[in-house]
């Protein structure tokens, strides 16, 4: 397992949906993940420390699992078939034992940066779903990748939490 950073949210210009970009610590490889509107929206209102008066659903589930007598481990992204990722968030109990959940990534991942837990992935998913950063054939296309997040603003992202707290209503 590879432990990675939440690099931030991109938006897909041709379909518009959220990608979340994980880098590993050496920022070699970035792991671009598409995913839903809300969880887009818990990941970046956590990454901008943007405060809601009541608890969102992630904040909800950390809640839930910490007044339970867990704590929030790690979390793995752990498979990749078809495009669709599988992730597992692991907790750890009073007794010490290991629980596993399995969670989506963009769930996983909005969980995780909220108690500053481990994000991790599997050498495969790494493989079949990386972006390269250092060689020299990808050297282009990386770089425009790069300059592409580089790029990002938070206003980029008005329109998405703007829609996601009139859904909150």
């Amino acid at each position: 397992m590879i432990e990675m950073k939440v690099m931030g949210i991109a938006i897909d210009t041709a379909s518009g949906s959220p990608i979340i970009v994980l880098n590993d610590k050496d920022n070699r490889k970035a792991l671009p993940i598409w995913i839903g509107s809300a969880e887009a929206s818990a990941i970046i209102r956590k990454i901008e420390n943007i405060k809601v008066l009541r608890p969102m659903t992630h904040d909800l589930i950390t809640d839930i699992v910490e007044k339970t007598g867990c704590k929030i481990d790690r979390v793995e992204i752990n498979d990749v078939e078809k495009d669709t990722y599988y992730s597992t968030i692991y907790l750890i109990n009073n007794e010490g034992e290991e629980i596993t959940i399995d969670s989506r990534p963009s769930d996983a991942i909005a969980v995780a940066i909220r108690v500053d837990a481990p994000i991790f992935v599997s050498a495969k998913v790494l493989a079949d779903g990386s972006v390269s950063c250092d060689t020299e054939k990808d050297e282009e296309e990386s770089q425009e990748f790069r300059n592409f997040i580089q790029s990002i603003k938070p206003s980029d992202f008005e329109k998405l939490l703007k829609d996601d707290k009139q859904s909150d209503q």
